[in-house]
């Protein structure tokens, strides 16, 4: 299913997507960042995985001293010089999330939101481990995922996508609980909250989770000194 993102919903066909979210998908957005940039502060380097076209990263670049962005489509993350040209301390990578290579204790603090913790379509317990180990003791890292209160703003934005051509028809025999399937095979799921409990059963460091905006269910680690641990 990565390929999906990476083949059909990737640079100008995933900037689109954005430009027709009604205004209820617009306010989640925002809220989402207005969130994640709380937990910044100005000496902060910040991780982004999968910052696809560039949306957030140039947000975040505005409240630290670097902000990295990593994906794993090149189509996507050519567009990021366009968007964020602007601010000198952006860089970015292709690289996979579960997967990144950085060294231990790298960033302040590492940011997943807008599902991209179901999106990626990888080992979900993988990627917060790996998150978690780039992440410095008593840095942050935060994922998201979408409230169940949000489904009916959910459905239309994806609705919007399909009438769009942008993904496949829906299929609605089978797009319900958190769901949505299309005709072309593409699947979009979320995290429950007692899921975000089996995922970081364990995990070195402390966990929060918290509404935001009755759109959005945040996931918050606060990782242990990995060495003392």
């Amino acid at each position: 299913m990565q390929g999906y993102y990476d083949d059909n919903l990737s640079a100008e066909r995933l900037r689109r997507c954005y430009e027709i979210a009604p205004p209820g998908i617009q306010q989640y957005l925002q809220a989402e960042i207005e969130h994640v940039c709380s937990h910044i502060t100005p000496g902060d380097s910040i991780l982004e995985l999968g910052c696809g076209y560039g949306r957030v990263l140039g947000k975040i670049a505005e409240k630290c001293t670097l902000s990295v962005g990593i994906d794993t489509s090149f189509a996507s993350l050519s567009l990021v010089p366009e968007l964020s040209t602007q601010h000198e301390n952006v860089v970015i990578a292709q690289m996979d999330a579960a997967n990144t290579g950085f060294a231990t204790g790298s960033f302040d603090v590492v940011v997943c939101i807008q599902n991209g913790i179901s999106a990626f379509h990888v080992d979900k317990r993988k990627l917060i481990e790996e998150a978690v180990r780039i992440t410095r003791p008593d840095g942050k890292v935060l994922f998201s995922t979408y409230s169940e209160k949000f489904w009916n703003f959910r459905l239309e934005w994806f609705e919007l996508q399909a009438q769009a051509g942008l993904i496949g028809e829906i299929d609605y025999d089978k797009t319900g609980d958190g769901v949505i399937v299309c005709r072309d095979g593409f699947r979009a799921t979320t995290v429950s909250l007692e899921e975000f409990h089996k995922l970081t059963s364990g995990i070195d460091g402390k966990m929060t989770l918290r509404e935001v905006d009755e759109s959005s269910l945040f996931c918050e680690i606060i990782p242990n000194d990995q060495k003392s641990s």
